[in-house]
């Protein structure tokens, strides 16, 4: 088994998206979810999103889970040719796959993690003494030293 963290996003049907993609993660193994938060868009003008971060028990390879996530995007209504700063209904994204690093397609440790309160924040909930594979740092570490603004985020109450 392995410990996976997966990126939530979605500002189209924001709940029927972030309650599907549970539904659809608790499938594949033990799952629990961080708080959900509302943010404005990154890169684009837009409606606001749900962001958190699942994580996901699971006996699939990286590839594997990478592919399946990609099949729970396309059937909930993402398009194949989805471009990174526009509208989604559901976006999942592999950020940690236990001590695995890949600098291949998924990438793991996704980047984002250093770089977005909505990636840092839900992960400092959810794994905060997780060692960063290829950092040394821990993810309560990033977050104490994250030099973005912070506190851009409202939780929000939801219920899976």
């Amino acid at each position: 088994m392995t410990l996976a963290y997966i990126g939530f996003g979605s500002n189209l049907e924001r709940e029927k998206h972030a309650r599907a993609a549970y539904q659809e993660l608790a499938r594949l193994g033990a799952v629990r979810a961080s708080t959900v938060y509302e943010c404005q868009p990154v890169g684009f003008e837009s409606h606001a999103f749900y962001n958190f971060v699942f994580e996901l028990d699971t006996t699939l390879s990286l590839h594997e889970l990478q592919h399946v996530l990609r099949e729970i995007e396309i059937k909930w209504g993402r398009r194949i040719d989805a471009q990174k700063f526009q509208d989604r209904t559901l976006d999942l994204d592999i950020l940690l796959f236990g001590d695995r690093v890949s600098s291949d397609k998924p990438i793991v440790p996704r980047s984002d993690i250093f770089k977005y309160e909505f990636v840092i924040r839900p992960l400092v909930e959810l794994c905060p003494q997780f060692v960063i594979p290829n950092d040394g740092r821990t993810v309560e570490q990033i977050w104490q030293q994250f030099d973005s603004p912070k506190n851009t985020l409202t939780s929000v109450d939801f219920r899976f």
